[in-house]
C-alpha cells in the first residue's frame, strides 16, 4: 500500500516537472517564433505595415484634434455654409457652416470608440463563453451554442437595427448593441480551438495533478487563444465601424449634435449635387480605416496562423 502511494506520488511529480518544463519550453519557442513571424511581416507585407501606420496616424489625429484645427466641431457660420474646399477650410464646410475637416477629426473619436470598445466587450464575452463551452461540454456547451445559433440566425445588420430601435439612439446603446451582435462568432471560434487544446498533453497533465478547472482555462487555454483573438479583433473593428456608420446613416446611431463619420455621410447625402465634399470626405475616411484594419488583420492572420493561410 505504501509502495503504491509512493509510486503514485512519483508519477505525479514527474508529470508536474514534465508538464512545467514542456510548458516553459513551449512558451520560449512560441515567443521566439512570434518575434520571427512579426519580423517577417514587417519585411514581406508592406501593405499591412502601411495599414498599421495609417491607423496610428488616424488615432493620433483623433486624440490631438483640438491642436490640429483652429475650429470647434460645433462652431457654425451660416454665411459660409456649403463653402467649397479652400485655404480657410481645407475640406470645405457643411450645411451649418462647420468645418468638415474639424468635424471629421472629432468624429474619428466616436468612430474609433465604436470600433474598439464593442469589439473588446464582444471579445471578452465571446471568449469566456466559448472557452467555457468547449472545456466543460455537456449541457453548458449545448445552452451556450444554442444561444449563439439564435444570434447568428439573424442578419447582423437587421439584429442591430432591431436592438437599436428598441433601446434608442446613443453611444452606450451602440456599444451594447454591437456587443450583443458580435459575441456569438467569437464564441464559436474559441470553442472550436478549446476543443483542440483540451486534448493536449499539458492540459491533461494539469488535470492529473488536480489543477482546478478555472485555473486551467485561464492559464493554459486562454493564453493559447490570444493570437486568434488578436486576428479577430483587427477583423471585427472595421465591421463595427461599418455597422455604426450604417445605423447613423439610417438615423438610429449617433444623434446630432454629436459627430461621427456615418452621421456626416447621412446628413450630407442631400447635398451630393451641389456640395459633394460634405458626404464624400467622411465616406472616404470610412473606406480607408476599414481597408487598413482589414489589410492589417490579413497580415496578422498570415503571421499568427500560417496553417490557415496554407489551407
Amino acid at each position: 500500500m505504501v509502495e503504491r502511494e509512493i509510486r503514485k506520488e512519483g508519477v505525479t511529480d514527474s508529470l508536474t516537472q514534465g508538464s512545467g518544463q514542456e510548458e516553459l519550453l513551449s512558451q520560449i519557442g512560441e515567443a521566439q517564433t512570434f518575434r520571427t513571424r512579426m519580423g517577417k511581416l514587417v519585411r514581406d507585407n508592406k501593405l499591412a505595415v502601411l495599414s498599421a501606420v495609417l491607423i496610428l496616424l488616424i488615432i493620433l489625429a483623433a486624440v490631438f484634434a483640438p491642436y490640429l484645427t483652429p475650429y470647434n466641431d460645433t462652431d457654425m457660420d451660416l454665411l459660409g455654409r456649403l463653402s467649397p474646399p479652400s485655404a480657410k477650410h481645407l475640406l470645405g464646410t457643411d450645411e451649418g457652416g462647420r468645418d468638415v475637416l474639424t468635424r471629421m477629426l472629432y468624429g474619428a473619436r466616436i468612430s474609433l470608440l465604436v470600433g474598439v470598445v464593442p469589439t473588446l466587450l464582444s471579445m471578452v464575452l465571446g471568449a469566456a463563453l466559448g472557452i467555457l463551452a468547449g472545456f466543460r461540454g455537456g449541457w453548458v456547451d449545448a445552452v451556450i451554442m444554442r444561444l449563439a445559433d439564435i444570434t447568428l440566425a439573424f442578419p447582423s445588420m437587421l439584429l442591430a437595427m432591431v436592438i437599436m430601435y428598441t433601446l434608442g439612439g446613443g453611444l452606450i446603446n451602440i456599444f451594447l448593441t454591437l456587443t450583443l451582435v458580435n459575441w456569438a462568432e467569437v464564441a464559436r471560434i474559441l470553442r472550436a480551438q478549446t476543443l483542440q487544446l483540451k486534448e493536449r498533453e499539458f492540459v491533461e497533465a494539469a488535470r492529473v495533478i488536480g489543477v482546478p478547472r478555472p485555473v486551467i482555462m485561464l492559464r493554459h487555454i486562454l493564453p493559447n487563444c490570444v493570437p486568434t483573438l488578436i486576428v479577430l479583433f483587427t477583423l471585427n473593428v472595421p465591421s463595427s465601424i461599418l455597422t455604426e456608420s450604417s445605423l447613423s446613416f439610417l438615423g438610429m446611431g449617433i444623434q446630432p449634435p454629436g459627430s461621427s463619420w456615418g452621421l456626416m455621410v447621412n446628413v450630407g447625402r442631400q447635398y451630393l449635387y451641389n456640395a459633394p465634399w460634405v458626404s464624400f470626405m467622411p465616406g472616404l475616411a470610412i473606406m480607408l480605416i476599414v481597408l487598413a484594419f482589414n489589410f492589417l488583420g490579413d497580415g496578422l492572420r498570415d503571421v499568427l496562423d500560417p496553417h490557415l493561410k496554407e489551407s
